[in-house]
C-alpha cells in the first residue's frame, strides 16, 4: 500500500512540475497576447499571401514580414523590403548569399528568407492561430529583448522581426531587424543608408552577459 501511495505521489509531483514549467514560460504566453495586439492594430494589413502560402504583416511603409502556414519548405519566415535605400547606398545584390537573399530587379524588392526547422504546422484559419503553433512547436525561435521591451522571431543568420510587448508604452511597435554584415560585404556604405538605422544593440550572449551587436533596424509606430 505504501509503495502504491509513493508511486501515485511521484506521478502527481511530475504532473505538477510540468504544469509549473509551463506556467512559468511567460515569454511564450505574453508573446502570443502581444502579437495578437499587433495583428489587431494592423487590421487589413495582415493577410494571406497565396504565392508563399504564408501570412503577411505589412508595415506602414510597405515592408512585409511573412511566416509560412505549414513549414513544409525552407522559407518558414521572410522579410520583403524595398531595396532602394540599400541600392542607393552601394548594394551589389549579386554579392548577397543567394540561399538567403533574393533580389527582384523588376519590383526592386529584396526577399530575406529564414528556416525555423521541420516541425510541420497544422492548417490554421488565422494569422494568430498559425503564430500560436510556431510558439508551441518552435519555441526556441521566440525570444524577449529586455532592453527594447520587445518579443521577436529569430529567422536565423542574425535577422529578426520584433514587436512591442506593450504598444501603449513603446513607440517602436514593430521592428525589422537585419544582420548588416552581408550588406556591408556586398558594398553598402552604412553612412549613406537611409530609412534604416545602423546601431549597436545590447543583447545577452550564451553566458548571460550583455554584449553589443551591430544591426540594421527599421522601427514603426503603428497609428493609434
Amino acid at each position: 500500500m505504501k509503495k502504491k501511495i509513493a508511486i501515485v505521489a511521484m506521478a502527481m509531483a511530475v504532473v505538477f512540475a510540468l504544469a509549473a514549467c509551463q506556467s512559468t514560460d511567460v515569454v511564450a504566453k505574453v508573446s502570443v497576447t502581444s502579437f495578437e495586439s499587433v495583428v489587431n492594430k494592423l487590421g487589413d494589413k495582415v493577410a494571406a499571401d497565396e504565392q508563399y502560402n504564408a501570412w503577411a504583416l505589412t508595415s506602414p511603409a510597405g515592408d512585409r514580414f511573412l511566416y509560412s502556414k505549414d513549414f513544409s519548405g525552407n522559407q518558414d519566415t521572410m522579410i520583403e523590403l524595398d531595396a532602394t535605400p540599400f541600392v542607393n547606398a552601394g548594394l551589389d545584390a549579386g554579392k548577397l548569399p543567394s540561399d538567403i537573399y533574393t533580389f527582384d530587379q523588376a519590383s526592386n524588392k529584396l526577399l530575406i528568407k529564414g528556416d525555423l526547422g521541420s516541425n510541420k504546422l497544422d492548417d490554421a484559419n488565422s494569422a494568430l492561430d498559425t503564430f500560436k503553433q510556431i510558439v508551441k512547436n518552435n519555441r526556441e525561435s521566440i525570444g524577449y529583448h529586455a532592453k527594447l521591451d520587445h518579443y521577436g522571431i529569430a529567422m536565423g543568420n542574425g535577422n529578426m522581426f520584433e514587436w512591442a510587448k506593450d504598444m501603449s508604452t513603446n513607440d517602436k511597435d514593430i521592428v525589422f531587424v537585419l544582420n548588416p554584415q552581408p550588406f556591408i560585404d556586398a558594398g553598402v556604405d552604412t553612412t549613406k543608408l537611409t530609412d534604416w538605422v545602423f546601431a549597436e544593440v545590447p543583447v545577452m550572449d550564451e553566458n548571460n552577459k550583455e554584449i553589443l551587436v551591430e544591426k540594421f533596424l527599421r522601427p514603426f509606430e503603428l497609428s493609434k
